[in-house]
């Protein structure tokens, strides 16, 4: 089954599940779904970075700080977080992501909406990603990220997230 054909839930405004799609109608459509990021450490505190690969279906060859993706048809957040850090990082017996705080993504036409749940983990094992979603990693200091941010093209969502998250820090937890 091709990423299109997959099956997700639609949800609404305040994140309540109203129906399911096929991933590409509820991208076509501009249906509201689920996506899970999940912002990996590793021993040396430094954070994952990769470039998509070109046939990601939305934000292709763009940069990103978390690795993630849409949650399935009647999967948890939480599941979608485990799974598709594993799936990315290409690692098995993975900590459970900590979850933080989720927000509503507008993507201003690419692909409608999607609520976005932030998750944090620590990864001490050796990754190898997954080939079909990432085309380059390393790990990078927070420092080093914050000089990459105006240097290399950032998907608008990672982005968002990660501003998100440093305002998070900054205040203590909730009320982004």
């Amino acid at each position: 089954m091709s990423a299109t054909d997959e099956i997700i839930d639609v949800v609404d405004e305040d994140d309540r599940v109203i129906g399911r799609a096929p991933r590409g109608e509820a991208y076509a459509r501009g249906l509201i779904h689920r996506c899970a990021f999940i912002l990996v450490r590793d021993a040396e505190d430094r954070i994952f970075v990769h470039r998509r690969t070109p046939t990601k279906l939305v934000y292709p060859s763009l940069y990103d700080m978390f690795v993630g993706g849409v949650v399935g048809a009647g999967e948890s957040y939480d599941e979608a977080a485990l799974r598709e850090a594993e799936e990315e990082l290409g690692v098995s017996g993975l900590p459970r992501p900590e979850p933080l705080f989720r927000f509503l993504h507008d993507s201003e036409g690419v692909a409608g909406k999607w609520w976005s749940a932030v998750y944090e983990v620590r990864c001490t094992l050796p990754v190898r990603p997954q080939t079909e979603e990432v085309a380059w990693h390393t790990f990078l200091s927070e420092e080093e990220l914050t000089h990459r941010l105006g240097d290399w093209e950032w998907v608008p969502d990672g982005r968002a997230a990660y501003e998100r998250l440093l305002t998070y820090r900054a205040t203590g937890g909730p009320g982004l």
